[in-house]
Parts: C-alpha cells; structure tokens; sequence
C-alpha cells in the first residue's frame, strides 16, 4: 500500500532520497490491483514505473526535479490527455485519444508528477453518483453497497483508497465535493476563472471548473500553486497568480462565519457533525451566525435548466461524422443517422440533452431558461450582500448520507437534490471546499465552506482549523 503521507510528504520523501518513485508508484500499482473491485479506474498508465525510475536517475544525478517529482495523480476521464484515453465514460468516445494536453496536464506534468490512470466518472460528467458511467459504476470503499459521490467518484475513490496521492475532477454542481464528502477525502471548488478549462471536455461551459481532491488541505494547496494561474489557451481564466502557499490564517482576525439556514440536514446525526464543526470554530475565536439566502430554494431547478441548455449545445457536435466511431453511413439519411449514432448515448444523458433542447425553445424560453437566469442572478446578488459582513459560509457538504446504488437510479428529481447544499458555489462562481469531518454509520460526513470570489488561497488556510492533514 502506498505510505499514508500527505503528497507534500512524498515529495519531499522521494526528492531527499529517503525513498524512491518507483517504490512509490509500485506500491500504489499494487493497491490499484487489490481495489479493482471498486472500479476507480478506467485507464492506466502503463509506463508509470519507468517514468518514476527516470524521475529516481534524475535525483541521483543530482538533478532538480518539479514539486510533484514522483507523486501518483490520477484524473478524471473528461480531462484531456495526450499519452491517454480520454473517453467521458461513455460508448461515444469509446478510444479516443486526444491529440494534445490539457492546461492542467501539461502543468503537473512539467513538475514531474506521475499520471497512473484516468478515473471512472458519470457519463460526461452527468450525475452525482458514479452510477451513469457506460463502464459500469464505481462503489464507495466504505461501504461497497453505496455511491461514491458523483460525477468524479472514481478520482474520490482513488485517493481514499491510496491509489493516487492527489486527483484531478471537475465540478460543476458539485462534482468535486460531492464524492469527496461521500469518500471522506478533501475537495476543492475553486472561482470560477482560477484554472483553465482548457481540455476539459465541456459539460456546461459557464459554471464548471476542474477541481483537486487529495487527503490533506495542504496537498490542495500544493496542486493548486501549480494548475492555477491565467492560460492564453482559455479566456475565462482570470487574472490571477497562483494561489499562495505561503499566505498564513491570524486567529486574531476574529472571521465572521455565517451558517446557511437554507443548506441543514433534516437527518440530525448530519446536522450534529456541523454543529461540532460550529463549536471548535468558536473555540477558535470565529463568531458564527445563522443567515439566510433565500434563492437557494430555487437553485437546484435553476442549475439543471441553465446546464442542459449549454449540454444540448455541448453535445450536438456528436455526431459521428466530424469524428466518432466507426458506423457505416449506407442507406441512412442525415437525420437518421445522427439519431442513430447518438443511440451510445446513455439515458441520463439522453434526458438532459432533450430537456436542454426545450428549455430554451421559442414560447417556452421565457418561463424556464430565463426564468433559470434570473434565479442565477438573484443568488449572486444575495451571496455578494451576505459576504459583505460574513468571510465565510458553512454547511455540510451533502444533506444526506450516501444512498444505496440503484436506490435513486430511477428517481432524477431525488437525485438532482442532492445538490442542494453544493451548486450555490457554481450558479455564483465561488470557492468552495468540503473536508471530511464526521462519520454516521461507517459513513464519512463532509464540511462545506464558501468563501468569497478570489479569496481560494485565504480559504485554503482557513480551512486548517477543521482540516486533517493526515488523513
């Protein structure tokens, strides 16, 4: 089994010499076999043990090596890779390999870190419990008979069951978080603009963002130093520098912390987890303070209507004729044949893509996208006023414990509520961070914390008072 350090341990491990990547990348080799099972991975990298033993001549040469010199990553299959499949867990894409890198893979890589593998996801990133993957699902190391978390379940697994020492997901209703919660590992939500999208393979392109997950905030600290940052390739990318390392909490400060009525759990063992992660902020000189935001009753609607708008716009270049798989053309015309070819589509997708096609149509816009818009509007007006007299916002990540697979399979409305606690962060582009925190029945529990737009790198440090950094 790989060794229970952080990855900031690790590095530091294997660039001193007191042990070697290819120990590392082999024992983590070893635990990826003995929790395949779990169907973390989809693809794997097949030279990471020469790759690490390159990485160990360098050191011993005496050779600078980058800041992630010998660390296991994994990513989620939407995240283009060059060497790699990258096929969004769906028949669609079945062996594509991209012709390039992602922004984020050609950063990590530039430091030397290690690709193991690209994780299992829903569908193109469509789900919030690893369950609409084309490839079968992922099971929660916890408890096998219920979800990871979703979309990027199978990067939440990876890192709770020592396969990869930092994941790469994406979230756009809480992607990153959610499983992150469910799996008992840490995730990170950055503003919107932080980190380039570029070759990550869109989903809904105003609201989603690549997110780490790792077993300590200062891993995410560490990754986040280096995917973040302004990218030519991607003008959505703010103007910023790469979140400090070095940017240090003053428990003087006093922070005013604000708990979002709207956001508890009905189950009380949950809302019992937060309410001790209230107490040891107080301890901490933090003053807490319940408050309000109103829209978030409207935000789970809002969020689907305004994603599967930009899905059936996403989509539609799937069409097997600029590039696909191989299907003869003979005796379909083009209507036919597209629907055809869009038949390796899976079902949630399917749903999301023909509601995403009505929402916006002519007589109908006014009452569902618009109407979407506006709560998005809304939302943010009521977060940025909250956030003039609170520096932070609190609830637990999931109001629910992780659900039994199939259980809501066939229940969208019930699924899609999950989300309650996590799309706020997404409709208003903020930063968000869930960090385990409790355990009911075996299950781990996550703590959510907001902060406000730009501020990921105070966040980070804040998050220290409830954070483990040995998880």
């Amino acid at each position: 089994m790989i060794p229970a350090q952080t990855a900031t341990e690790l590095v530091r491990m294997i660039s001193s010499g007191e042990t070697t990547a290819e120990y590392i990348i082999g024992q983590t080799l070893k635990q990826i076999e003995d929790t395949s099972h779990l169907h973390a991975f989809l693809h794997m990298n097949s030279n990471a043990i020469q790759q690490a033993k390159e990485i160990d001549h360098r050191i011993q040469r005496g050779e600078k090596v980058g800041r992630l010199a010998g660390i296991p990553i994994s990513i989620k299959d939407n995240i283009c890779t060059k060497q790699y499949p990258t096929t969004c867990a769906s028949h669609m894409l079945d062996g594509y390999m991209p012709p390039y890198d992602a922004t984020v893979i050609r950063r990590i890589l530039d430091e030397d870190a290690i690709i193991i593998g690209k994780t299992n996801m829903d569908e193109f990133a469509m789900g919030l419990s690893t369950e609409f993957s084309a490839y079968g699902p992922t099971l929660n190391p916890h408890n096998t008979e219920v979800v990871p978390g979703g979309s990027s379940g199978g990067s939440a697994v990876s890192v709770a069951t020592h396969t990869s020492a930092i994941s790469l997901g994406s979230d756009t209703g809480g992607s990153v978080r959610n499983p992150a919660s469910f799996c008992g590992v840490v995730g990170f939500k950055p503003t919107y603009g932080m980190i380039s999208r570029y070759g990550l393979i869109s989903y809904a392109n105003s609201i989603e963002q690549i997110g780490p997950m790792a077993r300590s905030i200062s891993d995410i600290q560490l990754c986040m130093s280096i995917v973040s940052g302004p990218d030519v390739n991607d003008n959505t990318t703010a103007n910023s520098t790469p979140v400090s390392l070095s940017e240090q909490y003053n428990a003087t400060e006093n922070p005013k912390i604000g708990i979002i009525r709207q956001m508890a759990s009905k189950d009380t063992r949950i809302q019992n987890i937060l309410n001790k992660a209230i107490e040891e902020l107080s301890s901490h000189g933090c003053q807490c303070d319940e408050v309000s935001l109103e829209m978030v009753d409207y935000s789970v609607a809002a969020y689907y209507t305004i994603t599967s708008t930009e899905v059936a716009s996403n989509l539609a270049r799937y069409d097997n004729i600029r590039y696909g798989y191989d299907m003869d053309y003979t005796g379909y015309e083009y209507h036919q044949y597209v629907t055809k070819a869009r038949a390796r589509f899976g079902a949630e997708v399917k749903r999301r893509m023909i509601a995403g096609g009505f929402v916006p149509s002519a007589g109908y816009a006014g009452r569902y996208f618009l109407k979407a818009l506006k709560v998005k509007s809304r939302l943010t007006r009521e977060i940025n006023r909250t956030f003039e007299e609170y520096d932070y916002l609190i609830s637990v990540t999931v109001p629910i414990l992780p659900f039994r697979i199939g259980e809501k399979i066939d229940d969208p409305v019930s699924m899609f509520l999950v989300d309650i606690n996590t799309v706020t962060a997404n409709l208003t582009g903020k930063p968000a961070i869930s960090i385990p925190y409790g355990v009911v029945d075996g299950l781990p529990v996550g703590i959510q914390i907001m902060a406000n737009s730009m501020e990921d790198a105070k966040l980070l440090q804040f998050s220290h008072i409830l954070g483990d950094d040995t998880q």
